[in-house]
């Protein structure tokens, strides 16, 4: 989708919801927000429609609302609120439909209000302000971090060498590496790390820091017991100053666990 093809979409959506009696506020998520960065021809719609108490079903089932419905491919309800939708082009929305009390259940980072009929700006003001306070609770323990980026790849290249290869996968190159990137971009220095996303370790961690990110995407190509190895070394090279000082021995013992070869 091109940029100008992106804005249309946005426009189209606007004005046939604000023509909606039902609807209440339209919210712009992720690069549809046009905050930090701006959309490129990967990036999917994702928003919140607010509506009036009751109407919130009849949305969820009938898309005809939705620019381009003859056009949907694919539509499923991913939660309790929210849905997926798949356009013939490839194209991706992904939206959910609250009532305004309903909306006090979600987690937002970037967004930008388009529509706003029942004071929904205030609603999300205290909604990113509520993700960013549970962002920083998560984050704040760093050895709670550090124990379960340790163990995750003790369990995964264990089971890996049992045979359970999807699940040594999972446990390192998931897990694993959750914990790590949560750490290193609270520890590591960076000049861009406003552009991180606090509800997903994983999102643009390359541009803030593009070392790095090659250096673990690399990895992650890796089998599995050579993965952790160097995720163990990369982490304890970067995070060395916060290193739980009673956490060496342990390090230790899984260090030597990872580098047996059998």
């Amino acid at each position: 989708m091109t940029p100008h093809q992106y804005q249309t979409f946005i426009d189209q959506l606007t004005a046939t919801l604000n023509n909606d009696p039902r609807v209440l506020g339209l919210i712009a998520l992720g690069s549809m927000a046009q905050r930090d960065y701006q959309p490129d021809q990967y990036s999917d719609h994702d928003f919140f429609v607010i509506v009036t108490p009751g109407a919130q079903p009849a949305l969820r089932q009938q898309l005809t609302w939705l620019p381009h419905a003859d056009q949907i491919a694919l539509a499923f309800m991913e939660t309790a609120h929210g849905l997926k939708v798949v356009y013939e082009s490839g194209h991706l929305l992904e939206f959910a439909v609250f009532d305004p009390e309903e909306l006090r259940l979600a987690r937002v980072n970037r967004y930008r209000v388009l529509l706003d009929k029942a004071d929904v700006m205030t609603t999300m003001a205290a909604l990113s302000a509520a993700t960013a306070a549970h962002g920083q609770q998560e984050t704040a323990d760093s050895r709670h971090h550090v124990g379960q980026f340790l163990t995750n790849l003790l369990v995964g290249v264990g089971r890996h060498r049992r045979g359970e290869r999807l699940s040594g996968h999972k446990f390192v190159k998931f897990n694993a590496i959750h914990h790590l990137l949560i750490l290193l971009a609270k520890h590591v220095p960076t000049s861009n790390g406003g552009i991180l996303d606090n509800l997903d370790a994983t999102r643009r961690f390359e541009v803030a820091y593009p070392e790095l990110g090659a250096e673990i995407d690399d990895l992650l190509h890796q089998e599995t017991a050579v993965a952790a190895r160097g995720l163990l070394a990369l982490a304890q090279r970067e995070l060395a100053a916060i290193w739980p000082a009673d956490f060496q021995w342990g390090t230790a013992v899984i260090t030597r666990f990872l580098q047996h070869v059998e």
